[in-house]
């Protein structure tokens, strides 16, 4: 019978398969949400209890029946709780590329200053006037005086990790 003008398309059963998986998806990654941030989602008590089930299952077989059933409760959560789950992971996800990104760019800035002398500091404290200059220079001279050192014995790394936490909190109070 064809469809007509009247009748809403229902889904292909290809999309509605992808959605399913999709929630089923959603449904596994609120397993890595912290007890607080689940608590905040105000989800049905029901979910809450699968999803604690899930964290105890150690079968393989039945982790993933378990997660299936999981699923098959958020197809069950409205609209509303959908999107705070979903913006519940975009916040997420943006802390964890900031960080990240926040992570790369102090590795970058120590290895500049490790290897381009005078010239990288001077440019550091001119993009960085807050920073303490006179530790910084210590921490420089101390980790490459580590580096020449750590050839014939396992090296001393104090003075690296200390320069990348320096940084890395000065890059981090740019923006908060």
């Amino acid at each position: 019978m064809p469809a007509t003008s009247d009748t809403p398309e229902r889904p292909s059963k290809t999309a509605r398969k992808a959605q399913s998986q999709h929630l089923q998806d959603a449904g596994v990654r609120l397993l890595t949400l912290p007890a607080a941030q689940l608590a905040a989602l105000h989800l049905p008590e029901r979910l809450l209890g699968a999803l604690d089930e899930a964290r105890r299952i150690t079968h393989r077989e039945g982790l993933r029946r378990q997660r299936q059933f999981i699923g098959r409760l958020m197809r069950q959560l409205d609209e509303a709780q959908l999107a705070a789950i979903s913006a519940t992971f975009e916040a997420r996800d943006a802390t964890s590329a900031a960080a990240a990104a926040l992570q790369h760019a102090a590795e970058h800035w120590r290895a500049r200053l490790l290897d381009g002398g005078d010239a990288a500091l001077h440019e550091w404290l001119t993009q960085h006037p807050a920073s303490d200059a006179q530790r910084l220079r210590a921490l420089l001279r101390q980790a490459r005086k580590d580096a020449a050192a750590s050839t014939a014995s396992p090296p001393q790394r104090r003075a690296w990790r200390a320069l990348f936490r320096l940084l890395r909190e000065e890059l981090g109070g740019e923006s908060a």
